[in-house]
């Protein structure tokens, strides 16, 4: 079996792809498999680590109005699409599976006017430009979400498959998670994450009302500031006179290489509503206060994390209406309500796809047939 993939720009788009192929090379020993990706997207640092073979093409975002840089772009578009020709009769794949990002459109066309098998994956419950623009041209669309469905006009094409999650985050149970922070069972313990990069808004926002969270008895809290919020929340803690070493329930990190311990630990999450992040909180029942990012690509976070709103499965939490005052009443409603959280958990868990990987091999291998 010989499968191309190629997604790109962020860890959103790489993570899944490298997850799939992963999967198929441990299903399957003897296949051959080739990421195709650029030099300057996050694909160049996260492939070449796992051992995948990559390639690059010349391809660039572009701007949705008339100018310099969007013709820069259509015309590297032309030169990708002519490189990714070549790289694909070179390699003969017997399908081409995009994740999306720009790097998938003329790496997808290519394999499309070589009448080769393509499928693409869709992380967002807001289908991105470059899959809207590609169903036409696929034999295969796999959905994380639901609602996404409705912007792919040939629903015999659409299979709902979700996101696929680590493996990790099953085989770690909540004690070890505990026990990996040194915290206590039996309370109720508040994840906080912005993601890999942090997100100022969210430490702001958290700092403000640690001297009220840390007076709760029954509760501890784990918070990923981000790289480089990590100082200037220490900073402001200490401006108002809290020493995290005189806290035995307050955990702050930098960043947490081992997510699936916090992830098990805890009871309820503060954090963006990126779709990997979400499809890892759905697989085990985490209840969520979600605050999507607003800069994101045409605001998928908020149609990400209002799937799950619709579900009664999390509370969302918009950016410009982030305040510690809003913030703190709608933690200390949930913690005084246990019953709530374990009804969210239970919701939440109905969005989970933790059988997604298996649905995504099935695709894989029914189009290749």
């Amino acid at each position: 079996m010989r499968v191309l993939f190629t997604g790109g720009g962020t860890g959103g788009h790489v993570y899944p792809a490298v997850a799939i192929a992963q999967n198929l090379l441990k299903k399957y020993p003897n296949s051959e498999v080739l990421y195709v990706g650029t030099k300057g997207g996050m694909e160049s640092k996260i492939v070449p680590q796992t051992g995948l073979n990559f390639k690059t093409i010349e391809v660039e975002g572009w701007q949705r109005k008339f100018s310099w840089q969007a013709l820069r772009a259509g015309l590297k578009a032309i030169q990708g699409g002519t490189q990714a020709l070549n790289i694909i009769r070179k390699f003969n794949p017997q399908v081409v599976i995009g994740t999306g990002g720009y790097v998938c459109g003329p790496v997808v066309l290519a394999a499309s006017l070589l009448k080769i098998p393509t499928i693409i994956h869709e992380q967002n419950a807001l289908p991105g430009l470059t899959n809207r623009t590609l169903a036409k041209l696929v034999n295969k669309i796999m959905i994380t979400f639901p609602e996404s469905a409705k912007y792919f006009l040939d629903s015999q094409k659409v299979v709902l498959t979700g996101l696929p999650v680590r493996d990790e985050i099953f085989k770690i149970t909540k004690s070890e998670g505990l026990d990996f922070f040194n915290l206590q069972s039996g309370k109720i313990t508040l994840l906080v994450s912005g993601g890999s990069r942090g997100a100022k808004s969210i430490n702001n926002a958290i700092v403000s009302i640690y001297q009220e969270l840390l007076q709760i008895p029954n509760l501890q809290i784990i918070h990923a500031t981000g790289e480089q919020g990590y100082y200037d929340v220490i900073n402001q803690l200490a401006l108002k006179g809290i020493n995290i070493e005189e806290y035995g329930n307050l955990i702050l990190k930098p960043y947490i290489y081992n997510m699936e311990y916090a992830l098990k630990a805890a009871d309820l999450c503060i954090a963006r509503a990126g779709a990997t992040f979400l499809a890892e909180i759905t697989a085990i029942g985490l209840p969520g206060i979600l605050i999507p990012y607003p800069y994101a690509a045409e605001n998928h976070q908020e149609f990400n994390a209002r799937s799950l709103v619709n579900l009664d499965a999390a509370i969302m939490i918009l950016d410009k209406d982030l305040k510690g005052n809003t913030l703190f009443e709608t933690v200390r409603k949930l913690i005084n309500h246990p019953e709530r959280l374990v009804e969210m958990s239970d919701n939440i868990k109905k969005a989970g796809n933790p059988d997604s990987m298996e649905k995504i091999m099935r695709v894989l291998e029914e189009t290749i047939g």
